[in-house]
């Protein structure tokens, strides 16, 4: 499938239009104290919104926001698209020889004495471990396509749910890093002693951990979503529900084409879905979160790359 084309192949980027403001920002002056003036982007902040939200879904507690996360995955997202340390038998996690930090091939120079985990406590005060996850892609990272991404595969989920390998664990601390086509996302059990980051643009204000966890900075606005009848061009909007979806981010005809198909081979509840420019494939759906995820495992016997989907 074309998604896990985007995190397995990994191809050399030509810096073309890159500004002179985003290249400036990849020299870090400081190593173990997060800068003074650092920030973090709105789309970083889209992201971490997302994750939050999807965890409320069910029921799950936000992850508060970590300054010095936010910092390491900023720092390592950026050496990643300038330096591309991710060469030969070193992969997406491995860290160039390029900064003012210990250069890492992951998972070549991993042993018991020294981890890439250990990032955090090399570049910041932050006094744990850190957990990454990774996206990639051709063009510019769109936060829709990241989250629906990680919420498809269980290596990713499993760090935005706490299922697998994390079950039992509790997040306190994330932090969000987004560049050009990469981004990035640190999880830490330990609670971050420098507080939340502040937004670039935005007067900075005093936040709780708690306060940023569940509702950070203003409200994303989104369309509601619609749902188009086939063959016919128009649309309707959804009620709150959740939707099993099988494919997304595909031309509309093709959706249409793909649920007349559907449909003719009795999946009689299979729809197209519509929001914020994406077309989806909602296989079936219920307003009951329970039922919701029997119907999702179910459809995994088929579409194995299913996931729950449920609008704002």
């Amino acid at each position: 499938m074309a998604a896990k084309a985007k995190i397995i192949v990994l191809t050399c980027i030509v810096l073309i239009g890159i500004s002179p403001e985003l290249l400036s920002q990849t020299k870090i002056k400081q190593v173990t104290e997060v800068p003074q003036d650092f920030c973090i982007s709105e789309t970083e902040m889209t992201l971490y919104r997302m994750i939050n939200e999807y965890r409320h879904q069910y029921d799950l507690t936000p992850i508060p926001l970590s300054r010095s996360l936010c910092f390491v995955a900023t720092t390592h997202v950026r050496d990643l698209f300038f330096n591309h340390p991710d060469q030969g038998t070193c992969n997406v996690h491995s860290w160039s020889d390029k900064g003012p930090w210990k250069p890492f091939c992951y998972p070549g120079d991993e042993d018991k004495k020294k981890s890439v985990w250990d990032k955090p406590m090399e570049l910041t005060r932050y006094p744990g471990k850190g957990f990454e996850i990774v996206y990639w892609e051709n063009n510019k990272v769109i936060t829709d396509s990241v989250i629906s991404l990680w919420r498809s595969f269980d290596y990713f989920n499993s760090f935005l749910m706490n299922t697998g390998k994390w079950q039992g664990t509790r997040w306190n601390a994330i932090g969000i890093g987004i560049c050009e086509n990469y981004a990035v996302a640190w999880f830490g059990i330990q609670a971050d002693p420098e507080g939340i980051p502040w937004v670039c643009g935005r007067k900075p204000v005093s936040l709780t951990a708690d306060s940023a966890g569940s509702k950070p900075g203003t409200p994303v606005q989104q369309q509601k979503p619609v749902q188009t009848t086939p063959g016919t061009g128009t649309s309707t909007p959804v009620p709150k529900t959740y939707y099993i979806i099988i494919k997304s981010q595909i031309p509309a005809k093709e959706a249409e084409a793909i649920v007349l198909e559907l449909r003719k081979k009795g999946y009689t509840s299979v729809k197209v879905l519509a929001m914020d420019g994406k077309v989806r494939i909602s296989l079936s759906e219920d307003p009951d979160r329970v039922k919701a995820l029997q119907k999702l495992k179910e459809a995994r016997q088929v579409y194995p790359d299913a996931w729950l989907y449920k609008p704002d």
